[in-house]
């Protein structure tokens, strides 16, 4: 057996189905458009996208799932019109006063999912997926990236498989299967006949924002939220043990950068 005979989407697909990181619902997202409008811009990974983005002859921009505009509203000012696209109009709705607020005049908005059909979505020099991979089929939504962009395409995924920290899933007795990691986006883009860059960037990690107990508590709801009332008790301890008391502490999340540019077959 060789590369060639490993067929990488179909093992994506298959782990996607089994992870217990399962994709939320668009009345999920809907309810977090307002604290996500409230945290606008408050984070280092921002600025470490924005770096990673060469826009030098770029006109026109495409952000997909571009919840309430933290890189749409940031990039409209080097840029001639950015489409920002989301499936959930409640994060289009805070993106929109986003926009009035700030009096930028040069963004649309398009309420469509990746299951949607584009045949209306702009082409644009730049196509960026940040943050908004969490897709059924991979090599799908990375076709319908590639044939949006006339010359180059970013996207950023979670490095690691997981959501949360292993120590918090190990100090409750939380068995995961992990979702698939970024490396599967790296073999199916190779077998798409791309070669893609290859960078990582960091966000804030969590444990300095949780506002207390209750707080944690749904944010690991979020991501699994099929816990025991005995986990839900630990998770309690854990908080009061290594949270509570570690405002000043460093943590950082690893986002992988893949991108690749539309009129060059070897790496940018």
């Amino acid at each position: 057996m060789n590369i060639t005979d490993i067929d990488f989407n179909q093992l994506y697909i298959q782990q996607k189905k089994e992870t217990t990181f399962q994709p939320k619902t668009k009345d999920e997202w809907n309810k977090k458009a307002k604290k996500f409008s409230t945290n606008l811009y408050k984070s280092i990974y921002n600025q470490e996208l924005l770096n990673n983005i060469d826009f030098d002859d770029c006109r026109t921009f495409l952000d997909i799932g571009c919840g309430v505009g933290n890189i749409s509203l940031l990039v409209a000012e080097k840029l001639d019109q950015v489409y920002s696209l989301d499936f959930s109009p409640m994060m289009l709705d805070e993106l929109k006063n986003n926009i009035k607020n700030k009096n930028i005049k040069n963004i649309k908005t398009l309420n469509l999912s990746w299951e949607d059909n584009w045949d209306n979505v702009p082409k644009c020099d730049i196509v960026l997926a940040s943050r908004s991979m969490e897709v059924a089929d991979m090599k799908y939504a990375l076709t319908k990236l590639n044939n949006k962009a006339l010359k180059k395409v970013y996207l950023t995924y979670k490095v690691g498989g997981s959501f949360l920290n292993d120590k918090i899933l190990n100090y409750i007795g939380k068995k995961i299967k992990k979702k698939p990691d970024y490396i599967y986006t790296i073999n199916i883009l190779y077998q798409m006949g791309i070669n893609p860059k290859l960078n990582y960037i960091k966000s804030e990690g969590k444990i300095n924002s949780y506002k207390n107990e209750n707080d944690f508590i749904e944010s690991v709801l979020w991501s699994v939220n099929d816990l025991t009332n005995n986990q839900i008790t630990l998770l309690k301890e854990y908080y009061h043990k290594f949270i509570k008391n570690s405002k000043n502490e460093k943590n950082y999340l690893c986002w992988a950068v893949i991108s690749w540019n539309k009129k060059k077959k070897p790496c940018l």
